[in-house]
């Protein structure tokens, strides 16, 4: 272990950061060659980046937004991939200031599912569409790999049938965002057949690191800043960063996500699958959060997406439901690639909700709610209680999957539920030399049209369901040649009643 933090220390060096946004800011130079160059899709370096990050201007910003508009279409073409955040525990022994889960808030209800718990979660999910699930929990004091390996074969295991075309759903794959691991935990978690693990440094700067950790597991800046290396180093393929915008100058963090990205490529030979863009939100009982330190405008957030998607040209950039629907429906057309969708922070909260609108839908019809219903409403733990009183953060998207689907498609874009690369193998590197040169776009178009064709036959019915179909009929028909076959013959063979169709 001291070998890999001694490698993680040399990843981040805040004085040449700085340094580089300093002097960008004071010598301002034209942006256009540099957008010229992003261009190629082959990436920025960090003065490059430094110097769009300096830009003001409302001209420059604009043309800088159009560049990475162009960039994320020729990459990732009219798909954004949906998921869900599943939370199995709020249960956590550390003290950051930005959290509702700290160890000290004494107003959060604690929670940890049990595996039937678990269950009735996925199943709330697998009846609103999810394929896609990120499992996160607490950190506390002791490994708890082996009951969040149960979880994670719990969820893989469950069929659930379809709303209305009675065809079994499962779960296709989980990605897994917890506390940093030793490498042998790490090697237990990819025997578990994850997909990408994700794990946040929240600021890379060591000094105001220590100011919002005040204790527990996370307060060690080194141990986190080299959890990658040892994920990586036991053998799990795709890794996702990511850091918690408002804790400072948010253009040093976008520089050191590229550094640290840029480590894990030169050591690895690959570096990060995602980054993360969350920024700070209301949280209960978290004081960080009630007075934001380096709050950061939509305006700049806006920028650092685009920038952070000229820099990093193949990397996945994740937005979550903390932003508004307005918001992230613009942030589609600038460099985002995966959003959650019809998420709660909460443990317990999808079979929560399901219950009680059960509940509310049966006093409409005047018809008693069967007393299995409630008990197993009330194993949640959470029932009558407000909302906020579990979750991490308060959410600034509260649509329903079926809505921003429905939303997605009236924007052009194609919902996908894609697991195809994972079940191919097609991850990390050899993800990455197909996506350089383009090929990837003969996957990942194609499988984003199957799993959206699955979602219309198996949860859409009536004006939703031709709304869908008409439009993305329209789109098919724009596509020629080999593409345009393997659509159509993909489609035909889940109309004809196959799933989990892939290439």
């Amino acid at each position: 272990m001291e070998i890999l933090q001694k490698t993680a220390k040399t990843t981040i060096n805040k004085e040449k950061l700085y340094s580089l946004l300093t002097d960008a800011e004071a010598h301002q130079k034209p942006i256009t060659p540099i957008l010229n160059k992003a261009l190629q899709l082959k990436g920025l370096t960090l003065q490059e980046t430094a110097e769009l990050l300096a830009i003001q201007d409302e001209e420059a910003i604009k043309l800088l937004l159009e560049t990475a508009g162009t960039v994320k279409r020729e990459i990732y073409g009219r798909r954004i991939v949906l998921f869900a955040p599943l939370y199995i525990g709020n249960v956590c022994s550390n003290d950051c200031l930005y959290c509702a889960f700290r160890a000290p808030n004494t107003e959060l209800i604690r929670k940890r599912l049990t595996l039937q718990e678990i269950e009735a979660e996925t199943r709330a999910l697998l009846r609103e569409g999810h394929k896609r699930l990120l499992m996160l929990a607490g950190e506390e004091a002791e490994s708890r790999v082996d009951a969040l390996i149960k979880a994670i074969e719990t969820v893989y295991s469950i069929k659930e049938p379809a709303p209305v075309s009675g065809r079994p759903q499962s779960i296709r794959r989980i990605n897994v965002e917890v506390a940093p691991m030793s490498v042998e935990d790490f090697r237990k978690l990819k025997s578990a057949k994850i997909g990408t693990y994700a794990c946040f440094q929240e600021t890379y700067d060591p000094e105001l690191y220590a100011v919002y950790h005040k204790s527990g597991p996370k307060a060690d800046y080194e141990w986190r800043l080299s959890v990658m290396d040892r994920a990586m180093e036991a053998g799990i393929e795709d890794v996702g960063i990511g850091a918690l915008f408002g804790l400072t100058d948010y253009r040093f963090e976008v520089l050191a996500l590229l550094e640290h990205a840029r480590h894990l490529e030169e050591r690895f030979g690959c570096g990060c699958h995602t980054i993360s863009i969350p920024r700070i939100e209301p949280a209960l009982g978290a004081p960080a959060s009630e007075h934001v330190p380096k709050p950061v405008s939509d305006k700049d957030f806006k920028k650092l997406v685009a920038v952070l998607r000229l820099a990093l040209p193949y990397t996945g950039i994740i937005l979550s439901t903390r932003e508004t629907e307005a918001l992230r429906n613009e942030l589609f057309n600038y460099g985002v690639s995966q959003i959650s969708a019809g998420s709660r922070t909460n443990p317990g909260a999808y079979a929560q909700e399901e219950h009680e609108k059960k509940i509310i839908h049966n006093s409409k019809q005047n018809v008693d709610v069967p007393d299995q219903a409630q008990h197993n409403g009330q194993q949640n733990n959470v029932v009558n209680h407000d909302q906020h009183s579990a979750e991490q953060f308060q959410l600034g998207d509260h649509r329903s999957l079926k809505e921003v689907v429905m939303a997605l498609a009236q924007q052009g874009y194609v919902p996908s539920f894609c697991t195809g690369c994972y079940r191919k193998g097609r991850v990390g590197s050899d993800f990455m030399d197909l996506a350089k040169p383009g090929l990837i776009q003969e996957f990942c178009e194609p499988n984003a049209f199957f799993t959206c064709s699955e979602y219309i036959e198996d949860f859409l019915t009536g004006d939703e369901r031709m709304e869908l179909e008409n439009r993305y009929n329209h789109l098919i028909a724009s596509y020629s040649g080999k593409i345009n076959a393997i659509i159509e013959d993909g489609i035909r063979r889940i109309k004809a009643g196959e799933r989990d169709v892939y290439v």
